[in-house]
């Protein structure tokens, strides 16, 4: 349910709110990172949904312009949004893919680069994670959604 003011359904989400949250998603990669709670990769992420979906606290899907044109990776956010959607996973759509990269060390060993167009944050070892960036990350979701925008996007802050 749904607790808003008249003011708040009406409005956008404020800019300042915007940057709150991407520092609060810089925070949480930041911190689930060195945990080992990332999984990197459109494939990876499809592998890791499937095996043990209630483990996922978050999804993210990035992208650059050039890859808007890119119908075969909008049918993998397509079908990776709707699991998602079923499975009560939160998820944000990122628009910069740089600013990712920099956050979880966007080169696989051997210098090749990863696939960060879909980036899942998971609990540790199959703990709750009990982490105020998240919370706040998880309430901008679900604010979201009670405005009718089920993939809120996001920019992160430049570093």
């Amino acid at each position: 349910m749904c607790n808003m003011t008249l003011e708040e359904l009406s409005g956008d989400q404020t800019t300042e709110s915007m940057d709150t949250v991407g520092k609060a998603l810089e925070e949480v990669l930041s911190s689930a990172l060195p945990q080992g709670c990332i999984t990197v990769g459109v494939y990876e992420a499809a592998k890791s949904l499937n095996v043990d979906p209630d483990n996922v606290v978050l999804c993210l899907l990035a992208t650059d312009e050039e890859d808007s044109q890119d119908v075969a990776l909008q049918i993998h956010f397509t079908l990776i949004q709707a699991f998602c959607c079923e499975n009560d996973i939160n998820i944000l759509r990122v628009n910069n893919m740089r600013c990712l990269a920099e956050l979880v060390g966007g080169v696989k060993q051997g210098g090749e680069p990863m696939d960060l167009h879909c980036v899942l944050v998971t609990n540790p070892h199959g703990s709750t994670w009990k982490d105020p960036a998240l919370s706040k990350v998880n309430g901008f979701c679900k604010e979201s959604r009670c405005l009718d925008q089920w993939v809120p996007v996001i920019n992160l802050p430049e570093r």
